[in-house]
């Protein structure tokens, strides 16, 4: 008798691990699109409005920075970076309405180095990526950008917010 309780134990596990197969195998994951920004659409994330998201671009990646509203929220000292794409600003690391565009024309090499090492070790490293603006994926006529290639990194995040 214990021979047989034994067996129809083995044969219940067998078919629960059959089933687990079989819920693995029906699963499918759900790919949510890469998000584009028009500087109208990313000027709603400026951080005036309770409730809603951050988010600033830099580099034409768009991050969302909410978890950082004591820097980036209303009449904090980031405030003016939010809302757009401010790669200038932050290769700079200057607050100058002037410099707040994603205009890299002209700056220097050390500015695109700390550029690079700010967009890498801060935003990169604390945020995640909501989205990408027009520019940074479209060409002047409206085009795909052939060398579009989204950022490779664990916190990627297309969250829909609405």
């Amino acid at each position: 008798m214990p021979a047989l309780q034994i067996c129809s134990v083995l044969l219940f596990f067998c078919d629960l691990n059959c089933f687990a197969d079989d819920v693995k195998l029906k699963h499918k994951s759900v790919v949510k699109p890469v998000r584009l920004f028009t500087e109208e659409e990313l000027e709603k994330y400026n951080g005036q409005e309770e409730g809603q998201p951050i988010y600033m671009a830099v580099k034409g990646v768009v991050f969302d920075v909410t978890k950082g509203k004591e820097f980036y929220g209303k009449n904090a000292p980031y405030n003016v970076l939010v809302g757009k794409d401010s790669t200038r600003a932050v290769a700079k690391m200057s607050l100058d309405p002037e410099d707040l565009t994603h205009d890299t024309m002209g700056l220097t090499d050390a500015e695109l180095q700390s550029l690079e090492s700010v967009f890498s070790g801060t935003y990169k490293a604390k945020y995640p990526i909501v989205g990408y603006t027009s520019r940074h994926m479209l060409n002047e006529d409206g085009r795909p950008k052939k060398d579009f290639q989204p950022e490779d990194q664990p916190n990627f995040s297309t969250r829909d917010e609405f």
